[in-house]
């Protein structure tokens, strides 16, 4: 199973999620993790509402990271580089880039499904199916 890290959450929300020094660390750990991606004026940033944290391409093409596409611009550079992208709202499942299916929370799932978890009940339930991985900010509980 795929532990990802939410946003570099691996014990509960913090303030310092999608900052790059706090998902390397995350990263330095052990965890894949989610990050939120935009693209604004040519540039790469962290963030989850807004463009945050400068970051360059290089930052993304990391085996570890999966990357949500926060604009449609961001989506297309990441595709066009290569990097483990994926686009999604409130859809009940997207696939990735690498074809992973990415799935809302209390959503129906299969073998190939990245669940994400929006507490750490739910976390600890979907740990032992059998699924892909989970994505939680309370990805620590369990592996």
């Amino acid at each position: 199973m795929i532990f990802i890290s939410h946003r570099g959450n691996i014990n509960g929300i913090n303030s310092s999620e999608n900052n790059p020094d706090y998902i390397r660390d995350t990263i330095g750990k052990g965890f894949d993790v989610e990050a939120d991606i935009w693209l604004k004026n040519g540039q790469l940033f962290l963030g989850h509402d807004y463009p945050q944290h400068p970051i360059d391409i290089n930052f993304l093409k990391n085996d570890k990271l999966w990357c949500h596409a926060k604009n449609l611009q961001a989506l297309e550079a990441m595709l066009d580089k290569g990097v483990h992208c994926f686009w999604h709202q409130k859809d009940d499942f997207t696939l990735t880039s690498r074809g992973y299916i990415w799935t809302y929370p209390n959503k129906e799932v299969v073998k190939n499904s990245i669940i994400v978890c929006k507490d750490l009940e739910e976390t600890l339930q979907y740990s032992s199916i059998n699924i892909a991985g989970i994505c939680s900010d309370f990805i620590g509980a369990i592996k």
